[in-house]
């Protein structure tokens, strides 16, 4: 499809890294205290380079198609800050990443009574959860952008959970397991502040995953969320899953194939030393969980989803 020139806040780094996989011409504000969204690019950034800065005061006078709002501050205050009066009639979507709260099945979303915003949910839960109101959805499933030649090993006999700030998220993040469970099986966590609850502490996305690839299986200890990420990072480098058994996650992992999921915790106790004990099963469902991961969580999958999307917010004509 054409090109188009579109606005989007740095909210969630691996997820800015996938979807500008598709090739239009990206803007990502900046602002000099890097606050929420302000990031830019950020650190050492892998994304291609038709991904470009601007200055957030600059920002009005950019040629926009689109605009992508990804939280409630970028949809009810930082348009009405950055934007000018004509680029807010601009054809916009709201992004959701999350499950909704306060409450799973009556909170309201923030753009449920403007009919000129789509929304797209990144998995079906979400969308079945949240009271969309009027606005239009679209759901359009996670993908990842990863070096694809970095392949699972398992070597260490040891799980390992990739959560940011785990500590302060608590429960929903699955705090609370992860204290439980390290008692009576070796895992770990790496994340941004892991190193305080006793884990390694942050390493950079570009090279995450060669060290993630070493631990004989990930676990996803979240309670309540979106599909990880860092599942389906795992799986892309052909790793074994341990989860719950919440949101999406168990359309996603069949237990004895890819891993296993399950909202016993002992049960998961149970199947992490399994793994432990097994590396060439674990092997065997990293393999299974590989080839789910290409198929369905898969880059060109992924643009292809969002380029239509684009297209039919936008009223251009997709290219075969």
């Amino acid at each position: 499809m054409q090109k188009l020139n579109i606005l989007i806040w740095h909210i969630h780094g691996a997820y800015l890294t996938a979807i500008t996989s598709a090739e239009h011409n990206w803007y990502v504000p900046v602002n000099e205290q890097q606050t929420e969204g302000y990031a830019g690019r950020g650190k050492d950034s892998t994304m291609p380079a038709y991904v470009r800065e601007v200055a957030a005061e600059n920002v009005r006078n950019l040629p926009l198609d689109l605009i992508i709002f990804q939280t409630p501050r970028n949809y009810q205050i930082d348009q009405y800050e950055i934007l000018s009066d004509e680029q807010r009639q601009l054809p916009k979507i709201y992004l959701e990443h999350n499950s909704p709260e306060p409450h799973p099945t009556d909170s309201l979303h923030p753009t449920a009574h403007d009919t000129g915003v789509t929304l797209v949910h990144v998995t079906h839960y979400n969308r079945l959860m949240w009271n969309n109101g009027q606005a239009p959805t679209y759901v359009v499933e996670h993908s990842v952008a990863i070096d694809l030649t970095i392949r699972y090993e398992g070597q260490r006999q040891e799980g390992i959970i990739v959560v940011n700030e785990i500590g302060r998220r608590g429960r929903m993040a699955g705090f609370d397991l992860f204290e439980q469970l390290r008692q009576r099986v070796p895992i770990t966590v790496v994340g941004m502040k892991s190193a305080e609850v006793g884990g390694i502490g942050e390493i950079h996305y570009r090279h995450l995953h060669r060290r993630v690839a070493e631990y004989r299986f990930l676990f996803s200890p979240m309670r309540y969320s979106s599909l990880p990420l860092a599942v389906i990072e795992a799986m892309t480098i052909g790793m074994p899953i341990i989860a719950l058994a919440t949101t999406e996650l168990p359309t996603v992992i069949q237990n004895g194939v890819h891993g296993y999921v399950s909202a016993n915790p002992d049960e998961l106790a149970e199947r992490m030393q399994f793994l432990l004990d097994n590396p060439d099963e674990a092997k065997r469902m990293g393999d299974n969980a590989r080839q789910l991961a290409l198929s369905r969580f898969g880059l060109d999958r992924f643009v292809r989803d969002w380029n239509a999307v684009f297209a039919h917010v936008c009223r251009v004509v997709p290219t075969a």
